[in-house]
This record gives structure tokens, sequence and C-alpha cells, in this order.
């Protein structure tokens, strides 16, 4: 499995992963075995690698603890945190979003971004004529939870609007096979971005715009209990969300 740890915090940190290779003194193919054959590197090369990306050395290599705390890296669910959704970089939503090979599962208010900034309708139109299953699970606009959020956000209307230009969007796909949009009127306590075994998970704070909260970008792994919990909630409000007729 690819280290997709430090793949997120290079990124995070702004950096390309040639800019990496020149700051630490290596070729950019070493510090790509980095990443896609989980190599370690020596420990001078970490601790300049650690202090470039501002993150430390057990987090982007976690085979490095011995300690009872930390498994290794082909255990961890967590890949990367990110302080806020509009600090995720821009370059990793597109990735995600066009590796999509088999599951994408979205649990929103709105999400209108993904459309606006991501332009993810065509390639929603080509996976699934491929096979690959999209589920959406948006707000409904009319609904008690999205009034009450939209009011604590200091949104009034706004958010009732996205949901309605949201939905407008995505009736131009739903018809299609392995397509499936459905709305929902339950609280919204964290977004979801399932993109196959890729999830961000976008919690909310009371008062505070999505944008403005904190993401977890977790992966699958066997036995992986966060996975699990998260996808059990998208689960939950799908089976109480009602087919989108717009």
């Amino acid at each position: 499995m690819a280290n997709e740890r430090l793949r997120a915090a290079i990124r995070a940190a702004g950096l390309t992963l040639g800019e990496v290779a020149q700051h630490t003194g290596v070729d950019e193919k070493t510090a790509e075995r980095w990443i896609t054959r989980e190599r370690v590197p020596h420990r001078r090369t970490r601790q300049k690698v650690a202090e470039l990306v501002k993150t430390a050395e057990v987090q982007l290599w976690p085979s490095l603890a011995n300690d009872l705390y930390t498994r290794p890296n082909e255990e961890t669910e967590l890949v990367h945190l990110y302080q806020s959704r509009s600090s995720v970089p821009y370059a990793l939503w597109n990735e995600l979003i066009a590796g999509v090979q088999e599951r994408m599962e979205v649990l929103v208010f709105s999400g209108q971004f993904l459309v606006e900034q991501h332009d993810i309708l065509p390639t929603i139109k080509r996976k699934a004529e491929e096979g690959a299953v999209f589920r959406f699970a948006v707000g409904d606009e009319k609904s008690a939870a999205v009034i009450q959020r939209a009011v604590e956000e200091g949104t009034t209307g706004g958010l009732e609007g996205r949901i309605q230009m949201m939905r407008r969007y995505l009736s131009k796909v739903a018809g299609l096979p392995n397509v499936e949009v459905r709305t929902h009127g339950t609280i919204l306590y964290n977004s979801l971005y399932r993109f196959d075994d890729q999830l961000l998970v976008n919690g909310h704070a009371f008062g505070a715009l999505a944008g403005e909260n904190p993401v977890m970008h977790l992966r699958r792994v066997p036995g992986g209990s966060m996975w699990e919990h998260y996808m059990r909630s998208f689960e939950r409000v799908w089976q109480e969300a009602t087919p989108d007729t717009i």
C-alpha cells in the first residue's frame, strides 16, 4: 500500500514531490519510492522531511514507533487531519474523484462545491457507464434540520438555496444506471465523502460553516473501526432518505 500519510502531508504543506526532493537533497525518483513503495528514508532525511511538512516523523512513518499506542502503517486508518475543509488541497479532491473505480457515496446537506469547483457531473456519467456506483444523500431544504442549521450558521435561506441548486445539478445524472440521489432531513453531524477505499469526514461544529470545520482523511483497512463507524452512519441516513424526484 502507498504511504498516503506522506502524500497528504506534502499536499497539505503546499509542496510538490519534486520540491521535497530538492529540499532534502535526494532525486525525485527516490522521493517517489517513499510513497509508492513505502520506503523509509534515512534518519537525517526523515527529519528534514518532517520539518518541511510540519508533521511528526511517527505520523509520516508509523512503522518507526515501537510503543503500544501506535499501530504499524498498514493498519492505520487516519491518513491526514486537515484543520478545515477549505484547507483540503484542491488537487486531492480531484484525484479522489478521478480515481473512483467502484463506488462513490456522499452524505451532505448541499455539497454544491463538488459540481461548481470540481466539475463532477461528467465524471459521474463516464464512470457510471463503466459500472461504478454513485449514491448521493443531500438535504431536504424544507426539513426542520436544514432550516435550523441555516439559522445556526447565519445563512438563513442561503443553505436552502444551495441545496436546491445541488439537487438541480444532480437531476442531470440521477436517472442514469448506477446513480441514485436521495434527500434526507436528519441532523448532519458529519458530511461524508467516500471514494472507493478513501473517506473524507467533515465534522460540524455549532454555528460554523462546513468549510470552516476539520476534515479527517481515512482509508479502509482490515478491521478498521473508524471506517465502519462512519459508513454505518451513512447507511442509517440512506435507509431513511427519500428518492429525489426534482
